[in-house]
């Protein structure tokens, strides 16, 4: 089904933002008809699996929202559970946007604290973890400090470090040692465990587990290889981190939920954009310029830096080893090619 529409007609905003609403026409889509695509998808998933209905990963975060509100028109809300599985590092405000979001869609909530069992792996034992609750001044100002030193950022490393690309720079091994690794296997930690708590729920009591990992992130490695990311029943897959914004706005979710800033769930303070190193907005049309074909000058005259072009087709390369799970192939798609690995900007 296509959903993208328009000519390429305008401009994105030079470097972008978070909530930017100068979305490019090679992005925009068409909200009704993606989200009734998407809903008969759960309906026909649930019915396939003889599923009692499903069962999501509430993060407070905009994909999860969609997600929820999306199988909730699918099912009736009485059909959806959700849970909220925080620990110690977790943003305060996630709470309280998944209580929200709960609350104005009318499905179950369960709230559990997951930080015993990440206190039991180790995860906040190296001497590093004891600092990352201190302010979030002080997190973002390790990653630019590693940025400074080593001429990329720590998400970029660790995604060397997975693809056996780390480089024999005997400094940048002590430093990323000492830190990244322990904030890495944190994360890891957290998301492989919340993926296991929600795996025995929904088989123990018969749901269909679905996750709500968008397009973006695949494409640049930016979730947890066998993590609660990494499901197989991926309705959001097929489409941009800015397409789900305007089905969030298509959807009438609350204020609170829809202008909300990506993060993670990782470290305070440090954003999705922050990690990535690019704004979803420029993110976004970078893949989509080169999925339609626009390269080099073209693809900078619509807004992203050669810089920027030149670290997402990086972070693309270097990501690829975690994009080996199967995937249940998604029911929409916002991009014109299949493939998931790109070229070096020309």
């Amino acid at each position: 089904m296509a959903i993208v529409e328009g000519k390429m007609s305008r401009g994105l905003k030079k470097g972008g933002s978070a909530m930017s609403s100068d979305t490019h026409s090679i992005l925009e889509i068409d909200a009704a008809a993606v989200a009734s695509k998407i809903q008969d998808y759960i309906k026909q998933q649930v019915v396939e699996h003889g599923a009692e209905g499903v069962l999501i990963g509430l993060s407070g975060g905009i994909d999860s929202a969609v997600l929820g509100c999306l199988a909730s028109r699918a099912l009736g809300s009485d059909k959806v559970v959700a849970e909220f599985l925080f620990d110690r590092d977790s943003e305060k405000s996630s709470e309280t946007l998944a209580k929200c979001l709960a609350a104005y869609l009318g499905i179950r909530l369960e709230i559990r604290d997951i930080a015993p069992a990440m206190r039991n792996q180790g995860v906040y034992s190296p001497f590093i973890m004891h600092f990352v609750t201190w302010s979030r001044t002080f997190n973002r100002l390790i990653q630019h400090f590693y940025c400074f030193m080593f001429g990329e950022n720590p998400f970029a490393s660790s995604l060397r470090k997975g693809s056996n690309e780390f480089g024999v720079h005997r400094l940048k091994h002590i430093v990323f040692n000492l830190t990244v690794r322990h904030f890495v296997a944190g994360f890891d930690a957290r998301h492989i465990h919340r993926k296991k708590i929600l795996e025995e729920r929904a088989e123990a009591e018969n749901f269909l587990l679905i996750g709500a990992a968008n397009r973006s992130e695949s494409l640049v490695g930016w979730f947890v290889k066998d993590g609660i990311d990494d499901l197989y029943i991926q309705p959001l897959l097929g489409l941009y981190k800015t397409q789900v914004w305007q089905l969030a706005e298509f959807l009438k979710l609350p204020q609170e939920v829809r202008h909300q800033t990506p993060s993670p769930d990782m470290m305070r303070g440090i954003t999705d954009e922050f990690g990535i190193g690019i704004p979803y907005p420029t993110l976004d049309i970078i893949f989509a310029g080169k999925e339609h074909g626009i390269t080099g000058a073209e693809l900078e005259a619509l807004g992203p830096t050669r810089k920027q072009i030149e670290l997402a087709i990086e972070l693309n390369r270097i990501s690829a080893w975690k994009r080996t799970t199967p995937h249940a192939e998604p029911p929409v798609t916002g991009y014109t090619n299949q493939g998931t690995d790109f070229q070096a900007a020309a």
